[in-house]
């Protein structure tokens, strides 16, 4: 039996899908791999909902208020970093939403360059600048239909205040 220490944790994340008139919103960042494209999307913090979470990063990655709609899905990936010896699993809680007008003086997240408007055609031919392969598979799920209600989602008020158990 292995100790907490040891447990396996993968890391949680939240996602934008964003579409207007048929463009995504998308971030192109620095990462140790290059310039990469990415959904607008982040770590989940602690004490932080998904929705909380997701609004959070899409405004902090693209200067933009993101009201989510639905949840797109659960995603799970792998990702080996040999430069760093990491070997990250990622799981993924994609939404879709809309997001206002940029706002005027906010500046992007450390690490984010800029962002980027594309077709699902551009998305699919810059697929090897991809940040994971989650960006395309979200919009690609978006574009299919797919859409759960965000109340599929449930978070327990001891998030915000945890219960103490005693022995």
């Amino acid at each position: 039996m292995s100790n907490n220490s040891e447990r396996w944790k993968p890391a949680v994340t939240v996602a934008a899908v964003i579409e207007d008139r048929g463009r995504f919103l998308l971030v192109e960042e620095e990462t140790p791999e290059g310039l990469q494209l990415n959904n607008p999307a982040g770590h989940l913090d602690p004490g932080e909902s998904p929705l909380q979470a997701v609004v959070r990063e899409a405004l902090e990655e693209t200067a933009r208020h993101f009201v989510p709609e639905a949840l797109l899905g659960i995603y799970m990936a792998r990702f080996l970093r040999p430069a760093r010896l990491e070997d990250v699993t990622y799981v993924r809680l994609a939404f879709t939403g809309t997001v206002g007008e940029a706002i005027a003086g906010q500046a992007l997240d450390r690490g984010i360059v800029r962002t980027v408007w594309m077709t699902v055609d551009e998305l699919r031919a810059s697929a090897p600048r991809h940040r994971s392969p989650l960006v395309l598979r979200c919009v690609e799920d978006h574009l299919s239909g797919r859409r759960l209600p965000l109340e599929a989602i449930q978070v327990d008020a001891s998030l915000y205040a945890p219960l103490i158990k005693s022995n």
